[in-house]
């Protein structure tokens, strides 16, 4: 698995964390202070990269735990299948990959993107 350990005080907002075996990225980040019996613990809300769900989580600030090592990559748009699917081209290995394409995407033939890999899965950057 392509993911690292951390601890909870080194996340901050717009960083990938793992929550329920999913990449997330994270939209806020709050802790709220040591209580009279424990340690600081931090919230953390996110939104799966991949399928866009919204998870959070709670943790002491002292915890580890698992961010995944996202690609960036460049890619080249090959041809347009449908509406919502293009063939990419990988700009570092010349692979071939099917795609989804966001909405509100306007992509053709010969259009340079960028999109993210993780553990196979991949999705175009708007």
């Amino acid at each position: 698995m392509a993911t690292e350990q951390k601890e909870v005080r080194d996340l901050q907002e717009g960083n990938y964390v793992m929550i329920d075996d999913a990449a997330c990225k994270i939209n806020s980040y709050s802790t709220a202070k040591p209580g009279k019996h424990g340690s600081a613990k931090a919230r953390i809300e996110a939104e799966g990269v991949f399928d866009g769900k919204k998870r959070s989580l709670s943790q002491p600030v002292d915890a580890k735990i698992w961010v995944p090592v996202i690609n960036r990559k460049q890619g080249q748009v090959v041809s347009i299948e449908s509406e919502t699917v293009a063939q990419v081209m990988d700009l570092e290995t010349y692979e071939t990959i099917t795609m989804e394409i966001p909405e509100e995407e306007d992509l053709s033939p010969d259009d340079e993107i960028e999109y993210l890999e993780f553990e196979g899965q991949r999705k175009i950057l708007k």
